[in-house]
Order: C-alpha cells, then structure tokens, then sequence
C-alpha cells in the first residue's frame, strides 16, 4: 500500500499539470495573420479550438471578425465573417473564445434579419429571450414522438396525394424558374402552423425582397420570422443564417408550438460547405464536393423534427436545386436519403402553365402509410394508377395513335384524365383545407 499510495500521487500531479496546460488562457494567445488565399486566413502564434471566433484587426484600427474552421501544425485557417478590405500582412489576430451564438426570442416574430441575427428591416434590434449556441443540440432519437398527425399545407395536392405529417422532413427538388418560391410562399400562408420560419440561404437579394413582400406578405409575416443570407455573403455567413433559422425554429419548438420551417435553399449550404472545405485544403470527391458536406448535411437536417411526446414539432421543406433538372445530382441524391420524402416539380408541366408544377409520379411522402386512413390510401392507389397509365400512354394518345378498346385500363384513364389534370391545380391565391382536399379526391374517383 505505501508503494500504490506515492505512484497514485504522482499521476494524480501528471494529470493536474496537463489539464493546467491546457487550460483556456494558455490559448488566449495573440498571433499574427500570416497568408490569405481566397476567404481563407492563415495565423500563427496563437491556439483555438474549431468553432471559436477570433477577431483580426487591421492598420486602421477596424476588427473583423472570423471563425476557426480549420488547423495544420501551427497555423489556424480562419474564414471571415466580412469584408476583408483593409487587411494586410502580419495583421494582429486576437482569439475571442466562444462559439457562434443565435439570439432567440417571441421579438423576432415578424422581422427579417441576417445570417448574424442583425436586423435587415430597418427596425431596431429585437431583444432576445435567450442565447443559444448555432449549432444547436443532438435530441436522442428515442425521446422524438413519431409523426402521427398530418399537417395542412393549404395545398390541395399535397394534402390530398403527398399527406404531410407533423414533424416530417421534407426535400423539394426543382429546376430554376418551375414556381418552387411561389410553393413556398403559399404553403407559408396556408400551413396550419404556430410559428413559421423561413431561411433564405444564399438567394440573389432581388429575390428576398420579393419573397417577402410579394410571396409572403403582411398576412405571412406578421407569424414568420424570416433569415435571409444572399448570394454575396461570404459562405461562413450563409452556414450560420441555415444554422440561426433552425435554432429559432428549435426555440419555438421547445416552447411546446408547432413550427414550418422553409429552407431556400439546402444546396446553396451544400455550396457555401464546398467553398470552405475546398479553401482548407479538402479533396473534392463527389463532382467537386469535399467529404465535408455530406457530412453536415444530415446534422442540419436532424435537427428539425418532432420533439418529446405532448411538446412541440419542426415540420421541415428544404428545396433542393436540381442543375439541369439533373435528379442525380450529388446534393439531391444526398438530400433523398436523409428526408422523409421529397416533392419533384416538373418543368415540363411548368411549361405548359400547369401550377403547381409538382409531379405526383416521382415525388413520395414516406410517412404517409402512418398518417391516412384505409379510404385515402385507396383513393391515392386508384388516382396514381389512372394517371400514370394516361401519362405512359400519351404520345400515342396525342397524335391519334391509341384505339379505343385496345385497353380498358387506358379507355378508363382517357375519361378521367382532364379531371385529374384539373385537381392537381391551384391558383395561388385560393387556400384548399385538409378535409376539404380529402373529400374532393374521393368525390372525384
């Protein structure tokens, strides 16, 4: 026992004097900027975990303010939050300590701020309720409530045919200029929601400007809380104006409201990822894709769901943009895999005046079976089947090619196709309830 007793001491003082060597204020060292290649900030001389903010300050006495994203041997790689005009070599870098934090609160119910939780609107700043990290925190998926009720969306299709449940994640995948900002702005409206949220993540600022007084509206706005991170934001800014969407959303929910959250869009957060990824010295795998993206991806999206039984849920659309209507595409085969299901908008029927352009054949609702009766699901079966043996059959339809009788199947799908058709369209402006949506399908069939 006295030979255990000394050598216990002896670690018990190894590990004391290790922990006092790493102690924060050892790596509250100043350093100094020493290369810039692109965004990306090189410093030497000081230490910060990843995720911390340090401050460089150029000859002009301004700061800026940059986030640690990355290390190799001595050398942080920074990205900034800002302009970088005034920066020049050997600039003093200060570490700051802390992470990115998300100012939340019922304050920021009808306003529009930026990916830094500045305000956008000209208004002052909204006092917050409280400060949570941007990151946010992992729920265990055993404590999430299933999705068991459905949502209404106002939209007579996907209330009808793609049943949104309470709680689920779901990916809409479209082209650019096949009305999915259009979408989003009546499902903003119409959704039977307490709170909405919408991130607008890396969109030209003509087009946040127009989503907010033309889509959304004074009706939308007065519940929604709108985050808006444009195209010429440096793509630090446009990860944190995802991730401050979600933590307020994530706020609400703990409140015990049910939340719309609309993320415009996740392949512009995918983008401004690579950006970075690419700038550290990541190798790009997947059509120029760091490994990186893929993996903050589901984190972003796990975050939105359902939260304890009897509390708050985060029913989630995120669209994805499809580069030459190419489904393929890196981005949205990911996005397949991590959402509960993903609406598709076609082009092709955008084209032909057909809104909204969504297309019942390729776009799925995984939660569906879970949240609709025997009567509905049988009704979907029936209107899938007619529509898609039309579709299947429509060239040869067109140009006078098919006989009648030739397959009943057909014949049938020939008779009920221009009602079909007609169900699947809505003015933008005309609100379609659940019940309401339910019934005119199984009246039509």
């Amino acid at each position: 026992m006295s030979v255990e007793r000394p050598r216990a001491a002896h670690w018990a003082a190894r590990l004391a004097h290790r922990r006092e060597s790493l102690s924060l204020p050892k790596l509250q060292v100043e350093g100094v900027l020493r290369r810039m290649v692109g965004l990306t900030l090189e410093a030497e001389g000081c230490q910060a975990p990843i995720g911390s903010r340090c401050r460089v300050e150029g000859l002009d006495g301004q700061g800026l303010e940059a986030e640690v994203v990355g290390f190799a041997g001595e050398r942080l790689y920074l990205m900034p939050t800002g302009d970088l005009h005034g920066l020049t070599p050997n600039a003093r870098v200060v570490p700051e300590g802390g992470g990115a934090l998300a100012r939340v609160g019922d304050a920021l119910l009808g306003r529009v701020l930026d990916g830094a939780g500045k305000p956008l609107d000209g208004l002052p700043e909204p006092e917050a309720d409280a400060e949570v990290p941007l990151v946010g925190r992992r729920l265990n998926p055993l404590d999430r409530a299933p999705i068991r009720e459905p949502l209404d969306v106002g939209v007579c299709a996907i209330n009808a045919l793609l049943t949104v449940g309470r709680g689920q994640r779901m990916g809409l995948f479209a082209g650019t200029g096949v009305g999915k900002s259009v979408l989003l702005g009546m499902m903003t409206r119409y959704t039977n929601a307490d709170v909405v949220v919408v991130g607008l993540i890396g969109e030209r600022g003509r087009e946040v400007k127009e989503f907010i007084e033309e889509i959304l509206g004074e009706e939308g706005r007065r519940r929604a809380v709108v985050v808006a991170a444009p195209a010429d934001e440096s793509p630090l800014m446009r990860l944190h104006g995802a991730a401050l969407a979600t933590s307020i959303a994530e706020h609400f929910r703990d409140q015990g409201k049910q939340v719309l959250l609309l993320m415009d869009s996740l392949t512009r957060y995918a983008q401004a990822q690579r950006e970075i990824g690419l700038a550290i010295g990541e190798p790009p795998t997947t059509k120029g894709y760091p490994p990186s993206v893929f993996a903050r991806l589901p984190k972003l999206v796990e975050r939105a769901g359902n939260g304890p039984a009897g509390g708050g849920s985060i029913t989630a659309f995120y669209t994805v943009l499809t580069e030459g209507d190419d489904q393929n595409d890196p981005v949205a085969d990911a996005a397949r895999g991590i959402l509960d299901g993903h609406l598709v908008l076609s082009r092709e029927l955008a084209d032909a005046g057909h809104y909204p352009a969504i297309d019942i054949e390729r776009s799925v609702s995984r939660a569906l079976l879970r949240i609709t009766n025997e009567q509905q699901r049988q009704a979907i079966q029936r209107f899938k089947r007619l529509y898609g043996a039309y579709r299947q059959n429509q060239d040869l339809i067109n140009v006078g090619a098919y006989q009648r009788g030739s397959d009943p199947r057909v014949d049938e799908a020939i008779e009920y196709y221009p009602r079909l058709n007609q169900f699947l369209q809505q003015d933008v402006n005309e609100k379609v309830p659940f019940e309401q949506s339910v019934q005119s399908l199984e009246q039509l069939l």
